[in-house]
């Protein structure tokens, strides 16, 4: 499976990005993605994860109620909506993709080149 992360760019405090992530590979549809962020200075954490079906999402705390992840399999693309945003979610965003969902939220077996996002206050 091979990812490619688009949409990032420079927004105020407040406003909202849209991040996709399209991908390649026959059994793309059967894999949970997920998105993870690292921001300057710290490590890659965890932001949202979706399975195979679309049908269980997670969120870390610091996103839930303002970030959304959906996927379309017929694009074989994942998105991140991404609302309300802080300072603090300033990072380099990256998508990525593993046939095991349960642990998606600590680990990814493939990995997209991130795209930045930084929000201004």
């Amino acid at each position: 499976v091979q990812l490619q992360a688009s949409g990032g760019g420079l927004v105020q405090a407040g406003g909202s990005l849209r991040l996709s992530c399209a991908g390649s590979g026959r059994t793309f549809d059967t894999y949970g993605l997920a998105w993870y962020r690292q921001a300057p200075g710290k490590e890659r954490v965890f932001v949202a994860a979706i399975d195979w079906a679309g049908m269980t999402r997670y969120y870390s705390d610091s996103v839930e109620g303002r970030f959304t992840i959906s996927r379309d399999n017929a694009k074989n693309s994942v998105y991140l909506q991404m609302n309300s945003l802080k300072p603090e979610d300033t990072a380099v965003y990256y998508c990525a993709a593993d046939a095991t969902f349960v642990s998606i939220k600590t680990r990814a077996t493939y990995w997209g080149r991130g795209t930045q996002v930084t929000v201004s206050s």
